[in-house]
């Protein structure tokens, strides 16, 4: 891709600081060939659920994007998507599926925290996407987050920010660039911003001690954007209904004085009630603008993009929107474009999940394996001869929006039948009731040793209760919590655990 952009005017400037999101996957709807000549805008966010099939179809997608934008004489689209590996893939059949970050920060290891950024970076370059909002660089200090989890590194601030630095440079060494995510830092929140306005409630010292550090190195590293969170921080801006996206304090006095970063900031979704809170977007999009947003990541189910940018016009023309610093916010969107714009060619197609990517997914994954106890001294696991064996899940499901997990396949018994000839699996429900704990008693009693996977069992009681009655049975079993380690606490009689 390559572009060298002239100076814009106004008008056309305002259209470079939006991103719109469609519903469509093989034929562009008719209507956003039309949004595009009025909003001329900088780019677009692919969602799974709305354009993604896989990574062939995705790749016709990007290019008859990129055709529309040389016909209408606009610089080459900015195109985005949430391609983090784990819980959060936009584009999951057919890519590597790379365990996540927590995977990562369990495996220690900040050159594979690298690969897994080159990964990520060259099977997006290779589909046609550029911008990656990747990676997570939040610090999980908080067990109850609903929203991060997995998609941290983990609790320690000083890890999490040497394996953000490393991510961040593999995926821009691939010629995509990196969006560090949810500046200030959604690891010690106890709500979702899809839903709420979740508040953190530390002082300045505190962030700079937990929250910031992994942001430093991202920018260090050189990440090209930072993405915002919808969350509150009273004791830096004085108010607990203001999220960062629109805080001047935190936009240009944390990250743009502080941290120095001088790349773009652009916007989480602006469809989630965080961000909305009563008004109507286009007054968030105008006070996003104004508190220091470079670019409006609009969500699936906005449908405004006209009224966004005529309400950005107005409110330039009439003085409202500071002209210098929009003028500022241009020149940073046309510097990424110009560094697109200079990366080498994209890799093939074929790069996509190719033998090489998968084995650094598998070596993560072994390596991010914790064995916590085995005082059964169950593994390896072993069968005698005319033993059976039952691997027990519970089907994957979305906990949160930011979740891809419902369009994975379980394949834990499937592996172990390459080991043994007996494998059954039960899939159960997330938060199986009385009856389906009741039942799967009555099967169990004919097998020699259990496999029980977990998800999340720590703040889900019913699945905490499946586990405890079939511990209780005394058949021999493991234990294997799939996201988050804190499920132990929830069943501490558990004899192995990994």
């Amino acid at each position: 891709m390559s572009t060298e952009l002239e100076p814009l005017s106004i008008d056309r400037a305002i259209g470079q600081k939006i991103l719109l999101a469609f519903e469509g996957k093989d034929d562009l709807p008719g209507e956003i060939r039309d949004v595009i000549r009025k909003v001329r805008p900088g780019g677009f966010t692919l969602y799974r659920a709305l354009n993604i099939e896989n990574p062939a179809q995705v790749h016709q997608l990007t290019q008859a994007l990129q055709q529309i934008a040389l016909e209408e004489g606009l610089s080459p689209f900015l195109i985005a998507a949430d391609q983090e590996g784990g819980q959060l893939m936009a584009i999951g059949e057919g890519t590597t599926q790379l365990p996540g970050n927590l995977a990562l920060g369990a495996a220690g290891s900040t050159e594979l925290a690298h690969q897994a950024g080159v990964v990520l970076g060259r099977e997006l370059a290779a589909i046609g996407i550029n911008i990656d909002y990747a990676p997570c660089c939040d610090v999980n200090v908080n067990p109850h987050n609903p929203v991060v989890g997995t998609r941290s590194f983990g609790q320690d601030p000083r890890k999490v920010a040497a394996l953000s630095a490393a991510m961040v440079a593999g995926i821009q060494a691939s010629g995509v660039a990196a969006a560090a995510k949810h500046f200030p830092g959604h690891g010690d929140t106890a709500s979702d911003s899809h839903h709420g306005v979740p508040v953190v409630p530390h002082r300045l010292e505190r962030l700079r001690e937990v929250e910031l550090p992994p942001f430093a190195a991202a920018i260090r590293a050189g990440a090209k954007l930072v993405m915002t969170a919808h969350l509150a921080l009273p004791e830096v801006d004085g108010r607990d209904d203001l999220p960062a996206t629109l805080s001047t304090s935190i936009l240009q006095g944390l990250l743009r004085r502080e941290l120095g970063f001088s790349g773009l900031i652009v916007t989480d979704a602006l469809d989630m009630r965080a961000i909305l809170q009563g008004m109507s977007i286009e007054q968030v999009a105008v006070s996003a603008v104004s508190a220091g947003i470079d670019l409006l990541l609009l969500g699936p189910s906005q449908t405004s993009p006209a009224s966004i940018y005529n309400r950005l016009l107005e409110s330039t023309q009439q003085g409202e929107l500071d002209t210098e610093s929009f003028q500022a916010s241009t020149r940073r969107i046309k510097a990424l474009k110009d560094w697109l714009g200079k990366q080498a060619l994209p890799p093939e197609l074929d790069v996509v999940g190719c033998a090489a990517h998968q084995a650094v997914a598998t070596e993560i994954a072994g390596r991010s394996i914790t064995l916590v106890r085995d005082q059964g001294g169950l593994l390896p696991l072993r069968l005698q001869s005319g033993q059976r064996m039952a691997v027990i899940l519970p089907r994957p499901l979305d906990l949160t929006p930011a979740d891809t997990s419902s369009y994975v396949s379980p394949a834990l018994a499937q592996e172990l039948r390459r080991y043994f000839s007996t494998v059954d699996e039960y899939l159960l429900p997330h938060a199986p009731q009385d009856q389906d704990i009741a039942a799967l008693l009555g099967q169990v009693q004919k097998y020699s040793l259990l496999v029980l996977c977990t998800l999340n069992a720590y703040s889900q009681p019913d699945q905490a209760s499946l586990v405890k009655a079939i511990v209780q049975t005394g058949i021999p079993c493991v234990v294997a919590a799939l996201r988050m380690p804190y499920d132990l606490a929830a069943f501490p009689d558990a004899s192995t655990f990994v």
